[in-house]
């Protein structure tokens, strides 16, 4: 895989995930790429797809995996698909290295 599952912006970091509702435990999976190399975190959640449940389980788990408060998350596009693309909010260079270590990368 190439590239990263994110991107450094002012004010933050874009983050891209693959998200797998209704699965039998909440797990963080890695990485995933696509055809064109593009790499994305997988997420599973037992939450189901409606109402916004399995966007705030995915933001609840990854916070908690990261370690970063669930407040610093937004969900910026992908509401109702599974690839999604999440913001967290803070010094970019820190939380990409956060992510990195996190996730062994």
């Amino acid at each position: 895989m190439t590239a990263w599952p994110y991107r450094e912006i002012s004010g933050g970091l874009e983050v891209f995930i693959r998200v797998t509702p209704k699965a039998s435990a909440n797990r963080l999976q890695g990485l995933i790429a696509n055809a064109a190399g593009s790499a994305r975190v997988k997420v599973q959640v037992t939450a189901v797809p409606e109402a916004g449940k399995a966007n705030a389980a995915v933001i609840r788990l990854l916070s908690k995996a990261w370690k970063i408060p669930r407040s610093d998350f937004t969900v910026i596009s992908g509401h109702t698909a599974r690839n999604k693309t999440l913001l967290i909010t803070g010094d970019s260079a820190a939380l990409a290295a956060v992510l990195r270590q996190r996730m062994g990368l």
